[in-house]
């Protein structure tokens, strides 16, 4: 895939600026001729500054990101939107229409997916494998320690605690810290944890299943290498059967005692390591802006396995001019307060 498909330089749209994958990912699409504008709600997101032209945004849980990122989206006359974090995964999907592909699964996955309650109840009506869920409050009993306590609702570990005894459960559930009804509590899978980049589109199809191995994760994963795994792969593509996502997503589950797959969540959107899936040869993310917008090919479930990814800080450069360019003046206070509406363009 090379600018030539794209004369025009065909305008994406990709938020989370400031997420570990955005920078390569923007910068991934720009090298295969796409226009790339970012959006980030801090100013520092390193995204912003890669892109063709950059937005901050209101938080996409508030009430005013929607009208913000549709006049964005008419302002640059967008193709395709990108929402690439949980807060605005719903509104995202509203802007959907002739004019722009949304990369998302479809409004009833997402909106399962975001309830990690609602998502393990209806894994388990279907037969699939997860780990006993209960809500936090419940007394103890099934599932026994060690357990997972974690927000209804959340990304990456925010919130995530640990209970190796009973005892520590009690005193988590005296202390009051947790809402019981916005809180659930995990059966913890000590095996091999995976994160699983899952390509389909509105047709139903699976095109493609990786597998990557987590061998690290420090909040989102920082080394991991695709790995194959027949039964893995064989437990990803039945959620897609039963849910029917008709979208990108990511699953995340870990082998329990017996070797056999857990999902303990699923992220309705591409993964963190979608530039792994990428490099192992299915470009999950430009594969189906092409698919969406420009009639292209479906991607091949061809890959490497044993691609290693190491996720590092590293360095871009641009000059003075570029940089003041991009609305921050080395030496200045960052416009942090700021509305949207003050700051504006960034580029």
């Amino acid at each position: 895939m090379s600018a030539a498909h794209f004369p025009d330089r065909s305008t994406v749209i990709v938020t989370a600026a400031g997420s570990a994958a955005t920078p390569s990912t923007v910068l991934h699409l720009r090298r295969h001729g796409f226009r790339v504008v970012a959006t980030d709600t801090d100013p520092e997101a390193p995204g912003l500054y890669l892109a063709d032209r950059s937005y901050l945004v209101p938080s996409g849980d508030s009430g005013v990101f929607l009208p913000e990122l549709r006049a964005i989206c008419r302002r640059e006359q967008a193709s395709a939107l990108v929402p690439l974090v949980d807060e605005e995964l719903v509104p995202a999907g509203e802007l959907e229409d002739k004019g722009m592909a949304v990369l998302l699964p479809r409004a009833e996955f997402v909106a399962t997916c975001l309830d990690k309650y609602v998502l393990m109840r209806r894994l388990a009506a279907a037969g699939l494998p997860v780990p006993a869920t209960r809500l936090f409050g419940e007394r103890f009993g099934s599932p026994a320690p060690p357990l997972v306590v974690k927000p209804r609702s959340g990304r990456g570990s925010r919130g995530v605690r640990t209970c190796a005894t009973a005892e520590e459960y009690e005193r988590l559930s005296a202390s009051g810290e947790h809402a019981p009804e916005n809180t659930v509590v995990q059966e913890w899978i000590g095996g091999t944890e995976f994160t699983v980049s899952v390509v389909c589109w509105r047709d139903g199809t699976v095109q493609a299943v990786v597998p990557k191995e987590v061998v690290l994760k420090r909040g989102v994963t920082t080394f991991a290498v695709s790995r194959e795994h027949p039964r893995v792969s064989e437990v990803c593509r039945a959620v897609q059967h039963e849910l029917r996502a008709d979208g990108p997503f990511n699953v995340q589950l870990a082998l329990d005692g017996s070797g056999e797959p857990r999902i303990f969540e699923i992220n309705p959107r591409f993964s963190s390591t979608a530039p792994l899936t990428a490099a192992a040869g299915v470009d999950e993310i430009a594969g189906l802006i092409l698919q969406a917008r420009h009639h292209g090919p479906r991607l091949r479930d061809t890959w490497r396995s044993g691609v290693v990814m190491v996720r590092r800080c590293t360095e871009e450069f641009l000059t003075e001019e570029e940089f003041s360019a991009c609305g921050i003046v080395p030496g200045a206070e960052t416009p942090r307060t700021a509305r949207p509406a003050d700051v504006g363009s960034l580029t």
